[in-house]
This record gives C-alpha cells, sequence and structure tokens, in this order.
C-alpha cells in the first residue's frame, strides 16, 4: 500500500483516475440525456429531459458527450495542467445545457471548451508537427464553427456538415498517424490531407448551396471510406483474433457506415427526410460509435489508469449495434416505416447501453494487479495522436505515465 501511495504522489494530481474520472462523468451526462432525446425523437418513451432536448439531439451528442472525450484524451497527450481546461469548460457545457434552459449558456461554455481545445492541439503540432494533426487541427476548428452556429441558433441541419467534418477529420487525422508510423508513403499523406480539404469546402458550400455542400461532402466520405479501408493496419490486424480483431472489425464495419453515409448524400436526401435521417445516423452510430467501441478497451486505461480488459463478450453489443442499425435504414428509413425505424432506434441504444455496462462489468471483474506484476495499457490500433495518448510502463518497480511528446 505505502509503494501505491509513493507511486500516486510520484505521478502528481494531473495523473490520478479521481482527477480524471470526473470528465468523462460530465461527458456521460451528456451521453444519457441525448439518448433520452433520442428516444423523444422516435416517439417512444423517455425519462425526464427528452422532449426538451430533443432540438439539440445532435449538438449534445457530437460537441458535448464526443468533445468531452475527445478533449480529455488531447489533454492527457499533452501532459499539460492547462490542457484540462477544455474537457472541464465542456464538460460544464453539457451539464448546463441539460439542467437549464435557454441553453445559450451551456452553449457558450462548450463553444470556449473548443477554443481551448484548439490551443491543445496548436501546442501538439507544435512540439511534433505532422500531417495527422494538421488534418485534427481541421476538425477542431470545424468544431468551434459548428458550437458557433449552434449558439447563433442556426437549425442543425444547416450546421449539420460542420458536426460531421469535426468527427471525420478527427478520427481520419487519428488514424493517419498510425499510417504514418506503419511507413506510409507520401502521397497518400496528401491524399489524406486533400480529402480534409474536401471535408471542410463542402461544409463552407453547404451554408450557401445545401444541395451541392452535402454532395460534396458525401463524396469526401467516400473518399475517406476508402482511405481508410485502404491504408488502415486494420486491415491487417481482423484476423489476429482477440482484442485486435474486434478492434480491427469496429474499424472496419464503420469505415463501410461511413462510405454508406457518403453515398446517401450524393444520392439526393441532404437536408430532410428519411435519407437525411439515415446518412446522419450511418455516419454518427455506424461509423463514430463503432470507432469508440473499438478504442475504449485500450484508450480508457490510458486514461483512467484502470484495468478494462478485453471480453468475448463485447462482441455482443457491437454485432447489436451493427444489425439494428441495418435494420433501421434498410427496413425503416428505405421504406419509411416508422415501426421499424423505432425499432431499430431502440436497438441502437440498448447496443450502446450494454456496451458501457458490459465495459464497467469487465473493469469490475479484472483481477488486481499483484504488488510488483508489469502494467501496461497495449497502444491502439490508430493510437497515432503523438504516437498514444499516454503509456503506462514499468519502471523502477513502478507504473508511470509517459506522455506522447
Amino acid at each position: 500500500m505505502s509503494e501505491q501511495h509513493s507511486d500516486l504522489r510520484a505521478r502528481g494530481p494531473l495523473t490520478r483516475t479521481s482527477f480524471r474520472l470526473p470528465f468523462l462523468l460530465l461527458g456521460g451526462v451528456g451521453m444519457l440525456a441525448g439518448l433520452d432525446a433520442a428516444l423523444a425523437l422516435l416517439g417512444l418513451p423517455h425519462v425526464v429531459v427528452g422532449n426538451r432536448l430533443a432540438d439539440v439531439h445532435g449538438p449534445l451528442m457530437v460537441l458535448g458527450f464526443i468533445g468531452t472525450v475527445v478533449s480529455l484524451e488531447r489533454s492527457v497527450a499533452l501532459g499539460r495542467g492547462w490542457g484540462y481546461v477544455a474537457p472541464a469548460l465542456v464538460g460544464l457545457g453539457v451539464l448546463a445545457t441539460v439542467v437549464a434552459e435557454p441553453f445559450t449558456a451551456g452553449g457558450g461554455l462548450i463553444l470556449a471548451g473548443h477554443v481551448a481545445g484548439l490551443l491543445v492541439y496548436r501546442s501538439l503540432h507544435a512540439r511534433r508537427p505532422s500531417a495527422a494533426v494538421a488534418v485534427q487541427v481541421l476538425g477542431s476548428l470545424m468544431a468551434v464553427a459548428a458550437a458557433t452556429l449552434w449558439l447563433a441558433e442556426v437549425a442543425v441541419p444547416a450546421l449539420m456538415a460542420w458536426l460531421v467534418g469535426y468527427l471525420v477529420l478527427t478520427i481520419l487525422g487519428e488514424r493517419l498517424e498510425l499510417a504514418r508510423i506503419g511507413m506510409l508513403r507520401p502521397r497518400d499523406a496528401y491524399a489524406a490531407q486533400a480529402v480534409a480539404v474536401m471535408v471542410v469546402a463542402g461544409a463552407v458550400t453547404s451554408l450557401l448551396a445545401p444541395e451541392a455542400g452535402f454532395a460534396l461532402l458525401g463524396l469526401a466520405q467516400v473518399a475517406a471510406a476508402g482511405w481508410l479501408g485502404v491504408k488502415d493496419v486494420a486491415r491487417r490486424t481482423v484476423r489476429a483474433g482477440g482484442l485486435p480483431s474486434f478492434i480491427a472489425g469496429c474499424l472496419l464495419a464503420g469505415y463501410l457506415w461511413l462510405g454508406v453515409a457518403g453515398v446517401v448524400w450524393l444520392s439526393g436526401g441532404q437536408v430532410e427526410g428519411r435519407a437525411y435521417d439515415a446518412a446522419a445516423h450511418a455516419l454518427f452510430l455506424g461509423f463514430v460509435i463503432s470507432m469508440v467501441m473499438a478504442h475504449a478497451p485500450v484508450i480508457m486505461p490510458a486514461v483512467l489508469r484502470r484495468p478494462l480488459p478485453y471480453h468475448p463478450a463485447f462482441v455482443v453489443p457491437a454485432v447489436l449495434l451493427h444489425v439494428t442499425l441495418a435494420f433501421r435504414l434498410v427496413v425503416g428509413d428505405a421504406r419509411d416505416l416508422e415501426w421499424a425505424v423505432q425499432v431499430g432506434g431502440a436497438g441502437n441504444i440498448v447496443a450502446l447501453l450494454l456496451f458501457i455496462g458490459t465495459a464497467a462489468w469487465s473493469a469490475l471483474a479484472a483481477r488486481t494487479t499483484a504488488p510488483g506484476a508489469p502494467t501496461e495499457v497495449a497502444p491502439r490500433p490508430g493510437a497515432g495522436r503523438q504516437e498514444l495518448s499516454s503509456r503506462r510502463l514499468r519502471s523502477g518497480g513502478r507504473c508511470r505515465e509517459v506522455s506522447s511528446r
């Protein structure tokens, strides 16, 4: 026990679970509130805040929930105390949005948090300039633009392209970093940067000419899906078994949904109707939540310094997510059957909650590491972002965290 306490003192307060966990809990509030709003939008029974938050469901999930998680990971990678201002502001903005109305205060805090996150990216890029970080900086700028438009009370469909761009460029930049480590050719990196510019151009165009802008954005998504599907290491690790196969399977399935969303927007359903809903959920659920599931078993231990052992049970919610999403789009949206949309949407929510429950069970069931035993958090495929967000390495009889520098 004394060794454990001395380890905590050596690491400092910024690396302690008790310091970092509240940020994730604030993001979790946004996720639960967003899911409740999703139930209201589906016309299903909801808990408390669903109707009130229905109109801000998208920004709350993307800028709030995902924004808190991403900014926390970036702060861990930076390893500076001021960096945690970003997840704190975003998390507090989520809380303010959930408990108070109007949403001006919450939206203002979320905007401030994403501006602070942009400063974190600036420091990371100054530390190690790379095309991968530059792409993520563009994604962060799109988050700031989306939060600004939301605060200005622009309708969600009008800012949808900016929400999409934030997520696509953040993930593309992250995966690009791993591809760079895997000896990516310079022309491949240039292609990824060209895709990123196309995403930004599509978002800007969507404000002036929505159909043309979303068509360009759809083309960029198809290009991004093709680049990721060919260049990502997931192609080579999908048959490895265990955790590598689970991660690779989630990644490849997510890239497929990214391509589906792009094709739908290219085909005409840009700003309203079932096609719009299909494209939005193919991207936000099929692509983004699949990325969350893929990264959780390794990024959460790196952030929280607590083991989250992989268990085959993780496959169940992942498969459920994709099956229910396919049912929702192919049977519900494509045939305009409300009951099928409701069944598929409810299944999507159950899949996400089941994954969180499975992860919590795995963490609680994990046997405590024996004193003196090596402890290491494996790098996630695509941990790119300056090599890794953080690692736990055995050194001198203690675990110490090394922020990638």
